[in-house]
């Protein structure tokens, strides 16, 4: 069984094996492929494994050899499902490996906006503490977590993980989910309307897929419904958010702060509203990548091919 890896660099930068991939075939890595050279690398390769370049019919139509598509990555709406479905293609993602890793961000983004370390290092290396006359040197904006109400957007697994994280630093919780699931209410957790949420919290978390219901479900019209200063957080899609909104929002003081991860356009262009933005904590959609959770992708990825060729395949998308 020929496999061949087209963009391996985001998952296995080089401090991980691939070698639960090696048993099971004929492996070629590529760190990354531009898209014209994507046919050649395939050749007659079998299974072919990609994180974030596209697949699409006319792809599929020049490499008859493809029997299988595994992908470094839960969402999937960069290959054509249907073509492949017609090719009789499996397309198996991997849900959840990434669950406790985005939640650690979104909880550490809180901590971070809350206490501030990232600045009072920064003073404490810049010399601002050894000019100080007091035993301390204060930033302003610090504030506990505890006794705050955290709403969360979204609640599978991910969700589930930050607020299991929030309710540890004494916060409450109020859930906004597609499914109302009773056997996850608790005395400090409650599901209510997205109003009632975006009413009530003084942090607001989104962990939901983006879809066409929700696309720009932080405008302008929902910033209105919440408290002055909410702090809002963004680890799950960027499509979720009216970027210039938010940019207003933090302008004014209607958002306390922001921590967000992902984006509408990445990587993030120059004229991303919210570089100016103040009180705008940015990161490069990192929340996936600790090394313990790209290594538990590349076994799901193995598991994935090993159940394929043992003709029971997991994991797919397009039954």
């Amino acid at each position: 069984m020929k496999i061949v890896v087209l963009d391996g660099e985001r998952a296995n930068p080089g401090d991980l094996r691939w070698d639960c991939l090696a048993e099971l075939g004929e492996l070629r890595v590529y760190p990354h492929t531009a898209p014209a050279e994507m046919a050649a690398r395939i050749g007659d390769s079998e299974i072919v494994i990609v994180d974030k370049l596209e697949i699409t019919r006319s792809l599929l139509e020049a490499c008859p050899s493809i029997k299988m598509i595994a992908l470094f990555a839960t969402g999937f709406n960069h290959i054509d499902v249907e073509a492949a479905r017609e090719r009789g293609i499996p397309v198996c993602n991997v849900p959840g490996y990434s669950s406790f890793a985005v939640a650690q961000l979104a909880a550490a983004l809180v901590l971070e906006i809350c206490t501030q370390v990232s600045r009072h290092n920064a003073a404490v290396h810049n010399g601002a503490w050894t000019d100080n006359s007091y035993f301390c040197s204060i930033a302003p904006g610090l504030s506990e977590i505890n006794g705050k109400t955290v709403g969360i957007i979204g609640y599978g697994g991910i969700g589930q993980a930050f607020g299991r994280m929030m309710k540890a630093m004494g916060a409450r919780l109020l859930v906004n989910a597609r499914h109302f699931r009773p056997e996850l209410e608790d005395e400090l957790t409650k599901y209510v309307s997205l109003d009632r949420l975006f009413a009530e919290s003084d942090i607001i978390s989104l962990h939901c897929p983006l879809n066409a219901d929700n696309r720009g479900i932080i405008n302008r019209e929902n910033l209105a419904k919440m408290k002055d200063g909410t702090i809002l957080i963004n680890t799950a899609r960027g499509g979720l958010v009216v970027e210039q909104d938010v940019a207003e929002a933090l302008r004014s003081g209607k958002l306390r702060a922001l921590g967000q991860d992902a984006f509408d356009r990445e990587p993030i262009t120059p004229d991303n509203p919210l570089l100016q933005a103040p009180n705008a904590w940015l990161t490069p959609h990192m929340g996936w990548a600790p090394h313990e959770t790209r290594e538990r992708l590349i076994r799901m990825v193995a598991d994935n091919i090993r159940c394929y060729l043992e003709g029971c395949p997991i994991n797919v998308v397009n039954p």
